[in-house]
């Protein structure tokens, strides 16, 4: 049986792009599509049993219609060439209000063939081309699911995760005892597991929602674990395969290093009676995130043709990327540096960033006022007292100074 493992679409997303004349939607949303593409095309192509995605297919809860259009247009592709799809409600798919309905529960209410989405946790048994295989869902659940308002009564946020905590894995347990050994089992799951690594997206909150341990879900009940929630994609083990399939196109420049793409799983039997799980990871062309690094010192001569040439090292990873480049100089060049000229060498990038970390020169503070506050008769009884000069030295020196400063003469 072979199995397509993607996640965290967040079909939307904006950033670093610009309008595209042709359909009139963002560069950025065209991307997210066209890696989505280059999914239902493999998929196709090696004739998958099934295509299970871990949660997230909009970047807000509430996507425009076109995004809606396009995803579903992509999903009936699969659909309708006898590909089942498990589509899990992650937590950018949940809508503000208890009661209102997720933007994926559209394929439930028209009952379209082959697509079956999880809103609560369930097990789901789906007939495939490579025969049944049953999928324990766990999408992404609300703090007031979990836990009646007694129960989170006057808990700190540290007590009503470890309570959350505890309730999503009796849940797992509940769901994972009901399954038949005698079928392939799938736990497809949008959440946070402890000790995994997270990318940019996660480091806002981790430690404000719940986490499950490994050991809760790496069960042997499983063949293959699917998660979805973390943007950087991760085997966490291998008996049975708890694997993260990773954001399926970069965000932002949080994720520039990651590889982007998602994962094929093959369920075989072993011949000894029992089962075995297989995977690879498939990359998808995402689009490229580069950063360029430049620091000019004082003494620079050319300031320009420093900054051009640090671009010219980088032109072939330049194009079509999104591109940062990030300058830091002394606020004495500020003047020298021409945009349009750094634009111009950057000109093959899909998009530019410039950034200018000014460094101006530190005045001494004096008291807790800066020098250009500060009377010249006070700036010299500051500098007297850095100075080792004796008490009387001292008065005499300011006494002097300060006829000095009036324009008397001694």
């Amino acid at each position: 049986m072979k199995i397509i493992h993607f996640a965290d679409l967040h079909l939307g997303v904006e950033n670093y792009g610009r309008p595209d004349p042709a359909t009139g939607l963002s560069t950025r949303v065209n991307d997210f599509l066209n890696v989505f593409d280059e999914l239902v095309d493999y998929a196709l192509e090696i004739r998958a049993d099934l295509v299970i995605f871990c949660g997230d297919a909009y970047r807000t809860r509430e996507p425009t219609q076109t995004q809606q259009r396009e995803f579903a247009r992509r999903i009936g592709r699969l659909a309708s060439n006898n590909v089942p799809v498990f589509l899990l409600v992650g937590n950018h798919d949940l809508p503000n209000a208890i009661g209102r309905a997720t933007a994926t529960e559209i394929f439930d209410t028209l009952a379209v063939r082959n697509v079956y989405v999880a809103a609560k946790p369930d097990i789901y048994k789906i007939t495939t081309a490579g025969g049944p295989i049953q999928i324990v869902a766990i999408p992404w659940l609300r703090r007031s699911g979990l836990l009646t308002r007694e129960e989170a009564r006057n808990l700190d946020i540290e007590q009503v995760n470890r309570k959350l905590q505890e309730a999503l894995t009796q849940v797992i347990a509940e769901k994972t005892v009901a399954l038949d050994p005698a079928l392939p089992a799938v736990l497809a799951a949008h959440l946070w597991v402890t000790g995994a690594r997270a990318g940019s997206e996660m480091r806002m909150v981790m430690g404000q929602e719940p986490a499950v341990l490994i050991s809760n879900i790496a069960n042997p009940a499983y063949d293959y674990v699917a998660l979805g929630h973390i943007h950087q994609r991760q085997v966490l083990a291998e008996d049975p395969p708890v694997v993260y399939a990773g954001s399926l196109e970069r965000i932002d420049f949080g994720e520039k290093d990651d590889e982007k793409g998602f994962y094929v799983v093959d369920i075989r039997d072993s011949g000894d009676g029992k089962r075995r799980a297989s995977y690879e990871f498939h990359p998808v062309k995402a689009r490229r995130f580069l950063t360029i690094e430049v620091e000019l010192k004082a003494d620079e001569a050319d300031p320009m043709a420093t900054i051009k040439s640090a671009v010219n090292a980088e032109k072939e990873k330049i194009r079509d990327a999104v591109v940062r480049l990030n300058i830091k100089l002394p606020s004495m060049l500020e003047g020298q540096l021409r945009d349009g000229e750094i634009r111009e060498a950057l000109n093959p990038a899909h998009y530019i960033s410039i950034t200018r970390e000014v460094q101006r020169e530190t005045r001494m503070r004096l008291g807790n006022r800066n020098a250009e506050e500060i009377t010249p008769y006070d700036a010299l009884e500051a500098w007297l007292e850095t100075q080792s000069f004796e008490p009387e030295r001292r008065k005499v020196l300011l006494d002097y100074g300060q006829k000095l400063i009036e324009g008397k003469e001694n």
